[in-house]
């Protein structure tokens, strides 16, 4: 079976035009290389309400398997990604950020310092990738097999179906 991805950029910036989202399609080229059909492509900005809806519309409205999202996981005032996803998501899948950022460590010291969540939400898995290209092709390289695998599990037939008790 080939499961369907989002990749969400999550930017101020971006969202306003002032720069060249690199990120996405990095992201969206090596989740497209892995198997995955890359069906929708969004870019919203640091807002909670905006980054919370637009998961949202993925997972339950388009159903899409997985959603990857960059940007917004650092220190800034305006980085919020995970605490959005965080707000929407029904079980936390801690087991990802923390090998991204064990990869991270391997090659730099600032690693720890990504702030990336992950969880589920009904047959949907959202993962928060870092903003720069290079750290989110690093971090997506050191997950993107479990995260194959993890899909099959998930969207199995017989599990369960959204129980959407967070909005």
């Amino acid at each position: 079976m080939k499961y369907t991805a989002a990749v969400i950029t999550i930017s101020d910036k971006c969202s306003r035009g002032e720069r060249v989202d690199t990120s996405g399609p990095a992201v969206r080229c090596m989740l497209e290389e892995a198997g995955f059909n890359v069906c929708y492509m969004g870019t919203v900005p640091d807002e909670m309400d905006q980054i919370r809806d637009e998961l949202i519309r993925c997972t339950d409205e388009m159903k899409i398997n997985l959603i990857m999202t960059t940007g917004g996981t650092g220190f800034s005032q305006r980085d919020i990604t995970p605490e959005a996803t965080l707000s929407v998501v029904e079980r936390e899948t801690r087991g990802i950020p923390e090998a991204m950022r064990y990869a991270s460590l391997q090659i730099t010291p600032r690693g720890c310092l990504s702030r990336s969540a992950a969880g589920i939400r009904g047959k949907s898995l959202i993962v928060n990738l870092p903003g720069s290209e290079k750290a989110a092709r690093e971090n997506l390289a050191a997950v993107i097999d479990a995260i194959g695998h993890g899909m099959e599990m998930l969207c199995a037939e017989g599990s369960t179906d959204h129980q959407h008790e967070k909005t």
